[in-house]
C-alpha cells in the first residue's frame, strides 16, 4: 500500500519589502487552543487519478472558499516534495498572491464531540487564515512543514539578491 500524497499552495505576498506567508489554522476542538506549531498552508490529499497541481488548487478553494487561479501574480514554483514524520508526502508550489481574507468559507468535517458522547458535531476544516512575516510563520507552522517553508524563504531571498 502506498503512502498518501498531499498537495498544496504556499502563498506569499510582499509587504513593506518583506515576504509574508499565508497560513491556515485547523478547525475543530483538538486545535482550538493551539497556536505555535499548529498552522499549515492550504493542502490536502490527492485523489486517485488526480494531478497534484489540480489537487492543490481544489484544496485551496475548499479550505478558503475562494479560487486562487485568477489572483496569482507570476508563475507558480514547485518546491521540493517533503515526507512528513507520519510518512505522507507533501507536494507544494510557491505562489504569489495578495488575497482578501476577511471571510473564509472552509469545507466542513464531522466528528464525535465530546469523545464517546455519541453526538456528532460539524466543524470547519480551517477556522482562520492569516499572512505572517517569515520569522513568525516559522513559529506558527507545524513542525513537519518547516522544511517546506524554509525552502520557500531561501528561494525568495535568493531571488531578491539577484
Amino acid at each position: 500500500m502506498s503512502r498518501p500524497v498531499s498537495a498544496g499552495l504556499l502563498v506569499w505576498r510582499r509587504r513593506a519589502g518583506e515576504a509574508e506567508f499565508l497560513l491556515v489554522h485547523p478547525g475543530g476542538p483538538y486545535w482550538a487552543r493551539r497556536d505555535s506549531a499548529a498552522w499549515s498552508f492550504p493542502k490536502g490529499v490527492v485523489e486517485a487519478g488526480e494531478a497534484t497541481k489540480a489537487a492543490a488548487l481544489r484544496e485551496f478553494a475548499e479550505e478558503l472558499g475562494q479560487s486562487i487561479a485568477a489572483r496569482l501574480t507570476g508563475e507558480s514554483q514547485p518546491l521540493t516534495p517533503h515526507r512528513m514524520p507520519g510518512g505522507k508526502l507533501v507536494v507544494a508550489w510557491l505562489v504569489e498572491a495578495d488575497l482578501e481574507l476577511g471571510e473564509i468559507r472552509s469545507n466542513l468535517f464531522e466528528l464525535e464531540w465530546p469523545p464517546r458522547s455519541g453526538r456528532r458535531t460539524v466543524f470547519p476544516e480551517v477556522d482562520r487564515a492569516e499572512y505572517f512575516p517569515a520569522p513568525l510563520a516559522m513559529v506558527k507552522i507545524h513542525i513537519g512543514l518547516k522544511p517546506v517553508l524554509e525552502e520557500a524563504i531561501a528561494r525568495l531571498a535568493r531571488a531578491s539578491d539577484s
